[in-house]
């Protein structure tokens, strides 16, 4: 009896709540009919995770919802059939061309590993199944990928999700002036940089885009310059076209420096200010750069141009001339040492002269240890003079007078790096200018690399240099001697005079170009005993068309004595007489 008036009970719940449910669809139909816009808007918007609870929206997207299933256990295999399942998406339910939806697929990690958070199947062969079913019942946030795809990275693309934006067709004009970057030639996987510099040129009206393109391409720039400027440098596209680049442009052909040299050293990890840039270019020429000077200069610094600031130039020049430096002395000293001009030498200089100025150093004193160690200033970061002198323990006055007495000592005192392997605390200048010669050629400041280099080169850093202008002044450029010298540090390892006769021998003697070193530079480490006996039998086996033309120098030279007579010597008749004449003459 009590069993049976449960049971009723429980058939009375049950069409209680049956009752609910359907009275409770109804409702939900009723409003779907009503608010249907309205409803798949709402799906959209949760399924690109952008939520908001009591006025305060979360950065959090769909693609940064947790892996459910497959961790660290995602394999290839997997990956491509997410890959396949995305493409066919967006290209067959979706319509975007072969192209988009291809580069899309495969240039979305990210967004492929949430995709596959989404599913249960671990199977392969059921990856690709799951997947379509997953996105024909759950609309993506397109831009999710998109966005991946162009570069940018995931932490950057949740500020550019809008809440009304889903398909990338619901923004065409921005989807179109992305086709114009592309059809122009510039990859894909830069254009996000373009989007987060400089979005304005996706708002851009149908033609309008390519109209600028093709203003920069009447620069007289050709086509991979304009690609390679606007990567690196988005914003020109914004507004007219840039009057400060363009004054740019026409000083660098003012000095016979063609646009190409201007984008082989712009990088896509920078940013540039053109302005700043044509300022140091005109503080170039007022202290005495003009024409071919300017030139050269810029083919050795090309950092002078690409980085120096110049207004905290002028503010330098304006101190030396507070100091007592005068305009000769100036010019003298930018010409010695032309990366004094780099925005980090700049700012020790400016360090220096401050620190100077605060223990109240007389004006004669800073001029003379300006023109003296101008090249260990712009390679040492000084601390304040007042952290020294408490570590010291000592008085302004005290401290000045011990850096007049011993000037380099405000190296060792005042370094920020006084306690790296590289020290100046035992003065030595040899070893402190051999530092800054290998700072210009790219070591970084005490690294191991540099330990190992300070060993490697052998003689003072004014030595090293000289030696190594003896390349420049032959015909190499600045750039390919530095990766040169850092290759084979001993073609420094030999007096200037020596560097100079061995240069001479090899273009004036044999005929060979300068360049001829870049392949063989250990021709400069044998004698010039070695070096002209085999060049004199090289050449009269060539003048008798009994050797090669424009064989190596490590061919020539480096050869063992022994190979040297089997493959030189015995190919003539005479060759055996010959060599022993050209040996005794030499003596």
């Amino acid at each position: 009896m009590m069993f049976s008036r449960f049971l009723k009970k429980l058939e009375n719940i049950a069409q209680f709540n049956i009752c609910i449910a359907f009275s409770s669809i109804a409702h939900q139909n009723q409003v779907s009919r009503s608010k249907l816009y309205h409803v798949y808007s709402t799906v959209r918007c949760f399924q690109s995770g952008r939520f908001v609870c009591g006025g305060n929206s979360s950065s959090r997207h769909w693609s940064q919802s947790p892996t459910r299933v497959f961790g660290n256990r995602v394999s290839r295999a997997m990956k491509n059939e997410a890959q396949k399942a995305l493409f066919d998406y967006l290209h067959y339910t979706r319509t975007l061309s072969f192209v988009d939806a291809d580069h899309i697929s495969k240039n979305s990690p990210r967004f492929i590993l949430s995709l596959l958070s989404k599913i249960d199947d671990t199977r392969k062969e059921d990856i690709s199944r799951a997947l379509t079913k997953f996105l024909r019942y759950n609309p993506i946030n397109e831009f999710e990928p998109f966005f991946e795809s162009l570069g940018l990275r995931p932490s950057e693309i949740p500020r550019f999700l809008q809440r009304d934006l889903v398909l990338l067709s619901d923004d065409g004009i921005m989807f179109e002036n992305f086709h114009v970057l592309c059809y122009y030639g510039i990859p894909r996987g830069k254009i996000g940089r373009m989007f987060k510099e400089a979005r304005e040129i996706f708002g851009y009206e149908n033609g309008v885009l390519a109209s600028k393109l093709e203003a920069y391409e009447s620069l007289v720039l050709s086509k991979p310059i304009v690609i390679k400027l606007v990567t690196c440098c988005p914003l020109l596209l914004v507004g007219d076209i840039d009057s400060e680049f363009v004054s740019v442009i026409n000083k660098l052909k003012g000095v016979n420096i063609g646009c190409d040299w201007l984008a082989r050293y712009l990088s896509d990890r920078k940013t540039y200010n053109w302005l700043r840039i044509l300022e140091t270019m005109e503080l170039l020429d007022k202290v005495g750069f003009k024409d071919e000077r300017l030139s050269s200069l810029l083919k050795a610094y090309p950092d002078l141009v690409g980085e120096a600031s110049g207004n905290k130039a002028y503010i330098m020049l304006e101190k030396f001339h507070k100091v007592g430096l005068q305009m000769n002395e100036i010019d003298n000293l930018v010409t010695d040492n032309p990366e004094m001009l780099l925005e980090k030498s700049v700012k020790r200089i400016l360090e220096t002269l401050k620190f100077l100025k605060r223990i109240r150093m007389e004006k004669q004193f800073v001029v003379r240890f300006l023109l003296c160690h101008m090249k260990l200033i712009c390679s040492s970061s000084l601390l304040g003079p007042r952290a020294v002198w408490n570590r010291l323990k000592i008085g302004r006055d005290q401290l000045c007078q011990i850096i007049k007495e011993e000037p380099l000592r405000l190296f060792s005192l005042a370094s920020k790096t006084n306690n790296s392997r590289i020290k100046l605390d035992s003065l030595d200048l040899r070893n402190a200018e051999k530092t800054v010669f290998l700072l210009k050629l790219g070591y970084v400041e005490n690294s191991d690399e540099m330990v190992r280099a300070l060993k490697k080169f052998q003689g003072r850093g004014d030595e090293l240099q000289e030696r190594f202008d003896c390349f420049v002044k032959a015909g190499l450029d600045y750039n390919v001697v530095s990766q040169l010298v850092k290759r084979a540090p001993h073609m420094l390892n030999r007096p200037k005079g020596i560097i100079e006769k061995k240069i001479n021998l090899l273009t004036d003697y044999l005929g060979y170009p300068i360049e001829s070193v870049i392949e063989s530079p250990t021709y400069l480490c044998y004698s010039m005993e070695r070096i002209h006996h085999r060049f004199s039998m090289y050449i009269w086996l060539k003048e008798r068309d009994a050797a090669m033309p424009r064989l190596t120098l490590g061919t020539i030279v480096g050869i063992s004595n022994t190979l040297f007579v089997s493959y030189f010597v015995n190919t003539h008749p005479e060759g055996r007489a010959t060599w022993e004449n050209i040996k005794k003459a030499s003596t």
